[in-house]
């Protein structure tokens, strides 16, 4: 399997296609059946998609961007309220009148803004197929019985851009319910202690979802290398570590 260092195929645009997305941010592309994909890696949980003229921010936060430079969203998906995923400032800067915003019920109801997605719920927004997928713990615990992320409030979403199907996990453990998702390209992996998995964990997920690209992220001091190492003998699989911290 090949392991592709932090600056590795990163794609190369022409200065005015990448004139609205500040330098400090890496960039890869995957191309789809629609025309380029372009994935941006802001920091931690947050993400930017661009794809067939439209825009669409995962997790929009103020503390790893300055989103007043960044373009305008399409479409805004947050995952959950934890202050390091919903970010009511960001969300504010990019949010147009034509802004589609997906989110969870509490997230929604902080925001005063937005449609809800519970888990199992599909919307098509942008040219986009939307479906909101289950994230939560089993074996990390806030206090005993209580989980850092409660099963049924958090989502990951599946987002399809043409031909190709993205999987953001959103903070999760590797639950049982992934073994329903099929034909995943990339895959968004968590990976710190004590919120979300394991190295050990995300290879354990990666092998039962098998996406043909994964991006570790949310993964603070975790060893990315530790992951690496796990899925060394799983060529299918390319792990691409990119500044998500």
């Amino acid at each position: 399997m090949k392991m592709l260092s932090a600056l590795a195929a990163v794609a190369i645009l022409p200065a005015c296609l990448l004139a609205a997305v500040p330098e400090s941010f890496e960039t890869d592309v995957l191309p789809t059946s629609q025309g380029d994909l372009r994935l941006t890696f802001i920091g931690h949980g947050t993400l930017m998609f661009q794809w067939n003229g439209k825009t669409i921010h995962v997790d929009p936060v103020s503390r790893y961007a300055d989103y007043a430079r960044l373009p305008k969203a399409d479409v805004i998906l947050v995952t959950h309220e934890h202050g390091d995923h919903l970010d009511k400032e960001a969300i504010e800067k990019i949010t147009t009148p034509a802004t589609a915003l997906l989110a969870t019920q509490v997230c929604c109801d902080q925001l005063g803004a937005g449609q809800v997605m519970r888990n199992g719920d599909v919307r098509r927004v942008a040219g986009l197929s939307v479906r909101a997928v289950p994230a939560y713990n089993i074996v990390h615990m806030r206090s005993p019985g209580k989980a850092y992320h409660p099963k049924g409030e958090g989502n990951g979403y599946l987002i399809t851009f043409g031909d190709k199907n993205v999987y953001v996990a959103g903070d999760t453990e590797n639950i049982p319910e992934m073994a329903k998702l099929k034909n995943i390209d990339v895959a968004f992996l968590p990976m710190n202690l004590p919120y979300t998995m394991t190295p050990e964990m995300v290879a354990s997920a990666a092998k039962v979802i098998r996406p043909k690209i994964l991006y570790p992220y949310h993964f603070g001091d975790t060893d990315t290398s530790r992951l690496v190492e796990l899925l060394n003998g799983v060529p299918e699989i390319e792990v691409r570590v990119r500044k998500l911290e």
